[in-house]
């Protein structure tokens, strides 16, 4: 069957339980969108995973943030400890955490985190590309390679998230070379004063005339992208055609995303936006890709929090179309007339 056939034999099954028609509201739309995804009438619940990936970044050297680079690698072995956001809410969305350095400025312990590094970290972009074509590259192929991995290993939803200091810096760069607004895109990010935000506004837009034109989304990532992000491109890349879904978390990963999306439009296909993020770029990077985000709690953490949230939520989808009973084999009797979807 084809999406469309799917997509309305889906639908079929979910009218068919035992529930008024549509009911369940956006819990059936997460259902029916896997059900695409998988390529199923009725999608299969299964393994869960969040990848958080991490790198630093040069940009951070034109005091765009208010945190050293050193809080990166500090942040990954709090990871490695179950200390952070993530690790509690993803033990409790069902979801396992793999932590991956795509670019830490210094080394980590390899036996507990996942070894993609490309480098000590980008470049300042404010005064020279972020990295070598052969490093995006390297990016691509890791990211590329982690979806695989994980695919083979049985997951059936991936959640991304981020640890990078200056990388919303980095986001906002990238989704501007990309087209979108710097005046909708640029924000505080990791609580910074207005004087700050004004010079990380100055920072970014210099950077982008100085690297201008950009002429497609790897030329964007090579000039003012991140590690991590481009990492994080590849994994989405790596998902297509492979009945996984794949959970995007705040600002920075969606602008991975974004990238994944200007070389591929289809990969919004299996993608889904965990929240709505409260740092206002966020938005207009998912409408346009033409993603609705499933949650909206004002969260701005990252490292894949808000991902794990509406993964959560789509895996409850799953669960009611692949659960609950039809009126059917309960016995129950349906209505007798035209219910409406309200």
């Amino acid at each position: 069957m084809n999406n469309e056939q799917i997509r309305t034999a889906a639908r079929k099954h979910l009218d068919g339980l035992t529930k008024p028609v549509g009911s369940l509201g956006k819990l059936e739309d997460f259902a029916v969108k896997m059900a695409e995804i998988q390529g199923k009438v009725v999608p299969e619940s299964g393994k869960m995973g969040a990848f958080v990936i991490a790198a630093d970044h040069g940009i951070n050297e034109a005091g765009v943030s208010m945190y050293p680079k050193e809080v990166t690698k500090q942040m990954v072995a709090n990871f490695t400890q179950n200390g952070a956001g993530i690790n509690v809410l993803a033990r409790h969305c069902g979801f396992d955490v793999f932590i991956v350095d795509a670019g830490i400025a210094s080394d980590v312990d390899l036996s507990q985190v996942i070894g993609c590094k490309a480098g000590y970290g980008t470049r300042n972009f404010h005064e020279i590309e972020a990295m070598t074509a052969d490093q995006l590259e390297i990016c691509l192929a890791n990211g590329k390679q982690l979806a695989e991995n994980a695919v083979t290993e049985g997951y059936k939803i991936l959640a991304l998230g981020d640890m990078g200091i200056s990388n919303t810096t980095t986001a906002a760069a990238m989704a501007i070379a990309g087209g979108l607004p710097a005046e909708s895109i640029i924000d505080k990010g990791t609580g910074i004063s207005s004087e700050m935000l004004d010079h990380k506004r100055r920072v970014i837009l210099e950077s982008i005339e100085r690297h201008a034109p950009f002429s497609d989304a790897k030329d964007i990532m090579r000039k003012v992208g991140g590690f991590e992000l481009a990492t994080m491109a590849g994994f989405i890349l790596g998902l297509k055609g492979k009945g996984c879904a794949c959970m995007i978390d705040g600002f920075p990963v969606t602008a991975g995303a974004y990238m994944a999306w200007l070389m591929d439009n289809e990969v919004s296909a299996y993608l889904f936006a965990g929240h709505k993020s409260k740092v206002k770029g966020h938005a207009v990077m998912l409408q346009a890709m033409g993603l609705e985000a499933i949650v909206e709690l004002d969260m701005r953490l990252g490292e894949g929090t808000g991902a794990v949230i509406g993964g959560f939520l789509v895996n409850l989808g799953i669960k009611i179309a692949s659960e609950m009973a039809s009126f059917n084999d309960a016995g129950v009797s349906q209505s007798t007339g035209k219910e409406e979807n309200y």
